[in-house]
This record gives C-alpha cells, structure tokens and sequence, in this order.
C-alpha cells in the first residue's frame, strides 16, 4: 500500500506555507490568462504532478510551468524539450514573481497577470510589492505534496464513481487545497459570496448549480492538515447524518465535515478510511437534497491484475 508521509504541525511550516501559497497564485494566475474560460474556472486551477504542482500544457504557447518540490525548482518547460527556470529556496514573494515573469519570457510567453492575492483575509501586498524574504522548508513541502499525491490517487478513484458531471481532481491556489466536485444537474439559488479579496461573481459562477465537494488543505486556523466535505446549497438534515470513519465531524462554523489527515494516515486502512468519509458525506449530500443517485452513479470497473 502506498505510504501516506507523516506532516509536521502546521506551525512548524506555516510561514513556508503561506510562501508557497503565494507561489502557487502566481503560477495559477498565468493559468487564468493563457487559457480558455471553462464552468466554474476549472481552466485556472493546477494538477498533481510527479514532482510537485503543474499548470499542464499551456496550448497556445507549448509550455508547462510546475513547481517542483522534488528538485526545489520552478521550471518552465517546452514542447521542444528546452527549459528555463531557477532554485526555489528563501526569497520574497516580488522576487519568485519577477523570476517566474522572467523564465516565461524567456519562453516566449508573456502573460498579463493581475498581481493581487485572492482568498486571503486581510490587506494583502501585491506580488510586486512583497518584498519580504520567506523561509523555505523543503521536507515539510515534500511531505504535504506526498500527501497531496496520496489524496489525490484516491480521489481520483472516488470521482471515478459518478456519471454526472464531476469536476477533474484539481488544486485551487485560491484557497490553497485539492479538490472535487460532482453536480446534481440542477441550478443552485445565487450564491452569497464573501470571499475576502475575491469577487462575489467568481463564487456565483462556481457554485451556479448544486454540489457536493470534497477536498485536502493544510488546515488554516484548524493547525493541521485535514479533509473537508460540504454541499451547497447545505440541505436540511446533512449535518447530523452519521457520516464515517468515527474521527469525521461536522464543523458549524465552517459548515463542512472535517476529517484529520492524521486520522487517515494512521488508519489501518487509510485508502478505506479516506473513501468512507468521501462517500458517506456525498450520501448525505444527495440523499437529503433529492439527487437522482441510481442516474447519477456508476460501479467501479474491475480492478487490473
């Protein structure tokens, strides 16, 4: 079974943390320019990669940007094998900007970035301007993204489960997390936004039909590392279904079921543990909204010798 990595306290990191979740709004936001608009700006978010995060193929310009963690690297490759890029290590979030901008360019690839942080309370520095250096643990980076590659493998099978339309397992750099969603088919009542430095209308557009979504995020004021489930709009009934594995609770101020990652990691099964608490609040999800489950769902497929 695939090892899922033990994560230091949050403490111990959050100011790499908070660093690299800069970075990755950065490399999220080049996303946003260079490609198409999609439903509820899945073009914008970043993929789990071998090595780290990765915008993917940009199409038009025949480059990926990723960050990887592995090499303690930002490279910017392209489709006819040359590469640009520099070392990740201590550095202020205006020079990771300026570097980024710059091995682009390099690249051929100019994007038009807007340069301010979204989803982050408070008065935030735009990336230019951010001059103060950050720290750079890199173990503690390489473990959250081993546990970004573990929740990804089994979201992945999750989401392999539904017919309905499923957004792919993605990793939103506004919050900071991974995640997944699957659609009911039916329009939701306008959202009520709220999102410190985002738009109301993003958050409209996002949530325009009725979801239930799951994801992993380092944990933010929680301290640690945990999975989240929540449906929107939240019907009547999904906060007391009894949802599994028995360390799950559903959280009133944040209106989502939250699962420690360390619960997980220490199960006797955590692959079985992490799909329990995936499935068992998607139950409650669309059992209490009214979803068409039998038109909706599908069996797995045998698995592969």
């Amino acid at each position: 079974m695939p090892e899922w990595p033990a994560l230091p306290p949050l403490a111990d990191w959050r100011p790499t943390a908070d660093a690299v979740h800069l970075w990755t709004q950065i490399l999220g936001k080049v996303r946003l320019d260079r490609m198409p608009w999609t439903n509820h700006a899945w073009h914008s978010a970043l993929y789990v990669s071998p090595r780290g995060l990765t915008t993917g193929l940009l199409p038009a310009d025949g480059v990926e940007v990723e960050l990887d963690v592995v090499g303690d690297r930002l490279r910017v490759r392209s489709a006819s094998g040359d590469e640009w890029g520099f070392a990740l290590g201590p550095m202020s979030v205006a020079d990771f900007y300026r570097h980024t901008l710059d091995a682009l360019a390099e690249a051929g690839v100019e994007p038009d970035v807007w340069p301010e942080p979204v989803e982050r309370p408070g008065p935030v520095a735009s990336f230019p301007d951010d001059d103060a250096v950050r720290p750079y643990d890199a173990e503690a980076v390489r473990a959250f993204w081993g546990a970004l590659r573990q929740a990804h493998r089994v979201m992945t099978t999750f989401r392999a489960r539904f017919v309905g339309k499923a957004s792919p397992v993605h990793f939103f750099w506004g919050a900071f997390d991974l995640a997944a969603t699957r659609f009911s088919g039916r329009p939701a009542p306008p959202h009520p936004g709220g999102a410190p430095n985002l738009a109301d209308w993003v958050m409209r557009e996002a949530y325009s039909h009725e979801v239930s979504s799951a994801g992993f995020w380092p944990g933010g004021d929680l301290g640690e590392a945990h999975f989240y489930a929540y449906a929107y709009p939240e019907p009547d009934g999904f906060r007391d279904h009894p949802v599994e594995p028995a360390a799950a609770r559903y959280d009133a101020d944040l209106g989502e079921y939250l699962l420690p990652y360390e619960a997980v990691r220490t199960a006797a099964d955590p692959d079985a543990a992490l799909l329990a608490f995936l499935q068992t609040t998607y139950e409650a999800a669309a059992d209490y909204a009214g979803w068409d489950r039998e038109a909706l769902e599908c069996e797995l497929p045998p698995a592969r010798g």
